[in-house]
């Protein structure tokens, strides 16, 4: 892969989004006007965190995790209406990201499971789908491996359990990332939510050292795994499609879908999204019906 596309992708990994995203109000709910009518938003003390939802839609639950530096519409913002139109979509944002507050500690796949957790407990909801994109994507593998009474099913994109999963260059070009590598809409979309630009720079700082500082998660985790997953990659993703085949042979009750692109092209996240493409809601099409067995 040539340097300026390991650039690129590092960026995006890191920074996932860039949309139209709504002011921060620290009210205990809001009323958002990217809101559709009828859905609602709030924050829920959450292991000393105020965590960010939204809920749009009728039917079983699915949660949306986003990626890494995301927000729920610059990785959801292109699918989350389709699902919404049969479930009850909880969409979060994760500690320091979006309107979600920050804590004293690092970010970690861990921390974030049980803070998606606690946000289902406090919100009484004792079980439900989970829909994760890259960073999210291992969250909600955390949420699997941690909590699996809480998991109906598991649809993991782009996600990692170990170092080598991600390409080649990936971590020497890490090492060098600063939030000027953060693509300039990026900066734009976390500053229209909090107008706070050492937020923005601990938030970029976290996501760097998290994957930093990321090791390699023991095969029997994946094992672990039993609820019904399905895993999908791109073929020139960050996360090598060998990578997820192998994940996919290790969780007990998972199947395997490669796609044709790159990191988050076929949800439309907002930094890939092709305009015009029909990849989104071919994905979609395909997760509803693996929903519906």
């Amino acid at each position: 892969m040539a340097p300026r596309s390991i650039t690129i992708m590092l960026a995006i990994i890191i920074t996932t989004g860039c949309n139209n995203l709504k002011n921060n109000n620290m009210a205990a709910e809001t009323k958002d006007e990217a809101i559709d009518p009828g859905s609602t938003s709030g924050y829920a003390p959450v292991n000393g965190i105020k965590m960010y939802y939204e809920i749009h839609g009728d039917g079983a639950p699915l949660v949306l995790i986003h990626g890494g530096g995301s927000t729920i519409n610059t990785s959801f913002g292109r699918i989350l209406p389709m699902f919404a139109q049969r479930y009850k979509v909880i969409a979060v944002e994760l500690q320091a990201h979006g309107h979600t507050s920050d804590r004293e500690k690092p970010v970690s796949f861990e921390q974030d499971a049980e803070d998606v957790a606690g946000l289902l407990d406090y919100l009484k909801i004792s079980k439900s789908h989970f829909l994760g994109f890259s960073n999210g994507g291992s969250t909600a593998m955390q949420i699997a491996i941690r909590h699996p009474e809480i998991v109906n099913k598991l649809i993991i994109i782009s996600a990692v359990s170990k170092r080598d999963g991600l390409i080649p260059g990936f971590f020497e070009g890490m090492k060098n990332a600063t939030l000027d590598n953060m693509p300039a809409p990026l900066k734009t979309a976390y500053l229209q939510i909090t107008n706070d630009k050492d937020g923005l720079q601990k938030m970029h700082d976290k996501d760097r050292m998290r994957m930093l500082q990321f090791e390699d998660w023991n095969d029997g985790d994946l094992f672990s795994i039993k609820a019904p997953a399905l895993l999908i990659a791109a073929d020139k993703d960050v996360v090598t499609p060998q990578h997820t085949m192998e994940m996919a042979q290790k969780i007990p009750n998972a199947s395997l879908m490669i796609l044709p692109g790159i990191h988050g092209a076929c949800i439309g996240e907002i930094c890939t999204a092709t305009p015009g493409s029909k990849m989104p809601e071919l994905t979609v099409g395909i997760i509803e019906e693996f929903l519906a067995k």
